[in-house]
Formats: C-alpha cells, sequence, structure tokens
C-alpha cells in the first residue's frame, strides 16, 4: 500500500516535472534559509553559543534566564502582544475591505489602487514617516496640531516613551498591506459570479447576506493564507520600530520579542539565547495558527 502510493507520488511529480522545476529556485532557497535555520535553531536553543567556539550544551539555562532573569524579555512580550493584538486583527479587517471595495471599482482603477495600497509594504517609507513625525515644529503632524491650537508646544512622537509604540502601530498598518491583501484581491476576482445568481433565488437580498454567505466560504482560502500572513507579519515586526524609533527604542517601549532575538542574534552574538527566543516566538506563531486555522477551517469544508 505504502510503496504503490510512493509511486504514485512520483509519478504525479514526473507527470508535473516543469512546475516542479520552475518552484526549485524559491524551494531551495526556502529549504536552505527558512526550513534549515528553524530546525537548528531547536537544539541551538539549548546551548552556549557565540559563533567562534563550539556549542557548548547548556540545557534549559537559556530558557530559565529568558523568563526569570531577563525582565527586558519580559516587558517585550507585553509590547509583542499589545503590537499583535492591535495591528493583526485591525490590518487583517482593513485588508478585506480595502480588497473588497477596491474590487467594486473598474478594472482600470481596481490596477491603481491595488498598486497604490501595496505600494508601501515594498517601498522604504520610514524617511516620509520620521518627517510627518519629526518632534520639532517643522514635523508635518506637530506643525498641523500647532496650526489647529490642539498642541503648544512640539511632541517628540519618536523618542517620547508615551508615544513611541502608538506611532510604530500607525506605521505598521500603513506597511502591512502585502502578500495578504494581494491574495484577498485574487479572492474576490476569482469567485464564480454564479453563486452570487444562484443566491438571489434561494432568497439572499443584501450585500452583507451575499458577504456571510457567499463571499467568504468562497475564498476561505485566500482568506487563511491572509490570515497567518498577517499573524506572522505582527509576531515577527521590528524594521518598524529600528527603522523608525532607534535601536533600542526609548525605555523599550517598542522592544518586541524579533528586536530581542536581533540584539541578542546579531549585535551580541548570543547565538543560543536568541535561539531560544525564537523557538519561544514560533510556538507561540504556531498556537496561533492553529487556532485561526480551527476558526476559519470551518468555512473549507
Amino acid at each position: 500500500m505504502g510503496g504503490s502510493r510512493l509511486q504514485q507520488t512520483i509519478r504525479q511529480i514526473w507527470q508535473n516535472r516543469e512546475a516542479y522545476l520552475m518552484l526549485a529556485p524559491f524551494m531551495l532557497i526556502f529549504l536552505i534559509f527558512t526550513v534549515v535555520p528553524v530546525v537548528m535553531s531547536l537544539p541551538i536553543g539549548f546551548t552556549d553559543f557565540n559563533m567562534v567556539q563550539l556549542p557548548k550544551f547548556v540545557g534549559l539555562s537559556n530558557y530559565s534566564t529568558l523568563f526569570l532573569n531577563d525582565t527586558i524579555f519580559i516587558q517585550s512580550i507585553r509590547v509583542t502582544l499589545i503590537f499583535a493584538l492591535l495591528t493583526g486583527p485591525v490590518s487583517y479587517v482593513l485588508c478585506f475591505l480595502l480588497a473588497w471595495l477596491i474590487n467594486e471599482l473598474p478594472q482600470k482603477l481596481k490596477t491603481l489602487f491595488t498598486l497604490i495600497f501595496y505600494a508601501p509594504s515594498m517601498a522604504n517609507v520610514y524617511t516620509v514617516w520620521q518627517l510627518i513625525f519629526s518632534g520639532d515644529t517643522y514635523g508635518y503632524l506637530n506643525s498641523l496640531l500647532l496650526k489647529l491650537r490642539i498642541i503648544t508646544a512640539p511632541v517628540q512622537w519618536l523618542t517620547d516613551g508615551r508615544f513611541v509604540l502608538g506611532t510604530v502601530i500607525v506605521v505598521q498598518l500603513w506597511v502591512s498591506l502585502g502578500a495578504g491583501f494581494l491574495a484577498l484581491r485574487a479572492g474576490f476576482q476569482n469567485i464564480d459570479r454564479t453563486l452570487y445568481e444562484a443566491g438571489a433565488i434561494e432568497g439572499i437580498r443584501n450585500r452583507f447576506q451575499e458577504l456571510i454567505y457567499i463571499t467568504i466560504p468562497a475564498m476561505a482560502p485566500q482568506m487563511m493564507f491572509a490570515a497567518v500572513m498577517q499573524i506572522v507579519g505582527s509576531f515577527t515586526a521590528g524594521t518598524v520600530a529600528q527603522s523608525l524609533v532607534g535601536f533600542p527604542s526609548t525605555d523599550y517601549k517598542a522592544h518586541t520579542i524579533m528586536t530581542h532575538a536581533y540584539d541578542y542574534g546579531w549585535v551580541r552574538f548570543e547565538m543560543g539565547y536568541a535561539s531560544a527566543i525564537c523557538m519561544i516566538l514560533f510556538v507561540v506563531m504556531l498556537l496561533c495558527n492553529k487556532a485561526i486555522s480551527r476558526i476559519l477551517g470551518k468555512y473549507m469544508e
């Protein structure tokens, strides 16, 4: 039984060899730079490894230090959870709503607005946001608020601990319309229009009912993909904070778990400790993905 199934798999691969050949470069890069590092981080997390000397096995020492002695890591957990709970769901809903609205436009406008909303995820927009949130009177936001007499003195948006995290969250929402947004756009375009005609016959009378009973079930795979991408993006965000408010941020107010791993991995070269941090983050993301799969799984049956 097992041999016949293996032979069938090999036969299917051979029949679709052109497609697999085109996938091979990406899969090779993905294997080397994603799968292998993730797998290797588990054993390395139990070692003391500085990239110069051979790894030294330390057992659960890295994990116990993280939760019992590393106060910055505990703070980074709180910041990451706040960041993920605010940017993840909001960004996901925003991706869905924008994709839905763009889908109702004429074809030329669809392409234009898709480019407008997707472009920030590809471009280095941090210089523009630094001008907007500049802490002097020439900063665009400060200048506007001063003219409206909402504030009486410039606000240090990028260095004041009270505003740092909120500023990073705003910018993260702006740049978060990436692959998930494109997947949802494709999902709306691929819905069979006859489903709406059949729904009208069955008693669906408004756009909201169409959305709940036809649109969402019809694009469940794209919604699942977008949800996974938003979860990964919200939990692994660190580039925005480092580029916008510096590294480290004021009082570690925008210091996420990913930033903490970067600190120990690429600044201090304590790879064993950094691997332990990454493994904890991986487990958290895996649990969140399982929860999302359970919620959206009923639409894919």
